[in-house]
């Protein structure tokens, strides 16, 4: 087999997204366009595509961060790789030109999450095996991507998905529809920022951080305008009072931003704005629909229990990735960067903390 290794570029965006889309282990995190959007958060995006002739047959969308003050920097890969995860001997190419790479821009590692289950251990084994390290996170959210989801199998009918919600979940989608709760697509910018500003109000009620308008009207030019996202806005009385946004990839839907209003929460908007997706999803030909982030600790006293039975209610698998894996390049530095990133998040978390406090 003659394998070559390319970086592509903006000509070559069709091609690229056809097969991170479509191909194995397609994901959103790895399109042309999310690259773009984190690319004016400070991340510089490379598109590394591997191919057998003309065909692509393994893709590998990398972020570059500069380390400050260092002349060096990061590399990582959301949800990466796009390749057969059983053709190690691909996967074996495609880290040597990943680590070529790494030497032309000084970097001392690669962060990946891969879309794959914790119980794949044949994949974790081989892993290991290739030099990755195993990257302790901790419970929920405090990966890069969280860790644990649920994930809905949406390939059922329309009426099977609604008889196997929980009843609880059944009667709030009824309720909200009995009261008069309508849903309906962001059409422009307009309606973009009355999204933000119920997420807003959602973070001040909530006490956790956003980040600004500009970098959702960023996601608006390059995934709603491409074809890739959707805000939808939940409507009582001539108010919105709840919004969500959504992203679509190949076959996937992917729940990515949720908010709500203090007001008229009885009529139980975020409800019918599940299953207004997930139908959605299912007109667009997708076979799955993923939730996203729930708590690992599935105890009644975690703070984000909540959230878990709210996602739990439309009877999706609760699943838990592999986690985190560290690639390094530059051991010293690497040594150097784990010490020095807890006590730069340290900073992070005052900062939180004071808004917070400045909030009440």
């Amino acid at each position: 087999m003659t394998w070559q290794a390319r970086l592509i570029g903006p000509e070559e965006r069709e091609k690229f997204n056809d097969f991170t889309a479509n191909g194995p282990k397609g994901h959103i995190l790895q399109s042309y366009e999310w690259g773009e959007v984190k690319a004016l958060t400070g991340w510089e995006p490379l598109r590394l595509v591997i191919e057998d002739g003309q065909e692509i047959v393994a893709a590998l969308s990398i972020l570059k961060r500069k380390i400050p003050v260092l002349n060096k920097s990061i590399f990582y890969a959301p949800r990466g790789p796009v390749v057969d995860i059983t053709n190690y001997e691909l996967m074996d190419f495609l880290w040597s030109k990943v680590k070529e790479i790494a030497k032309e821009h000084g970097a001392i590692m690669l962060k990946i999450d891969p879309d794959i289950s914790v119980n794949n251990q044949d994949f974790v084994r081989y892993f290991q095996k290739a030099g990755f390290r195993e990257v302790s996170t901790g419970e929920g959210f405090e990966g890069t991507q969280p860790r644990f989801v649920f994930r809905l199998d949406i390939t059922p009918s329309e009426d099977e998905l609604f008889a196997n919600l929980h009843s609880k979940t059944r009667y709030n989608i009824r309720l909200a529809k009995r009261k008069g709760v309508t849903i309906r697509f962001a059409e422009n910018k307009e309606d973009l920022k009355v999204f933000y500003e119920v997420l807003e109000e959602t973070a001040a009620r909530d006490q956790f951080l956003i980040r600004s308008y500009a970098y959702f009207s960023t996601m608006w030019d390059q995934l709603v305008e491409n074809g890739l996202a959707k805000v939808f806005l939940a409507s009582y009385e001539g108010q919105v009072i709840a919004g969500t946004l959504a992203l679509i990839y190949g076959d996937k839907v992917w729940y990515l931003y949720g908010a709500s209003s203090n007001r008229h929460r009885n009529v139980m908007p975020n409800y019918l704005l599940q299953w207004s997706m997930i139908t959605w999803a299912k007109e667009n030909n997708c076979s799955l629909y993923d939730f996203r982030g729930v708590p690992g600790e599935l105890t009644e006293d975690n703070p984000l229990y909540g959230l878990y039975r709210f996602k739990k209610g439309f009877n999706g698998d609760f699943t838990e990735f592999m986690g985190e894996y560290d690639l390094v390049f530059d051991p010293l530095m690497y040594n150097l960067w784990n010490i020095a990133e807890p006590v730069y998040y340290k900073g992070v978390r005052k900062v939180i903390d004071l808004t917070k406090k400045l909030r009440k």
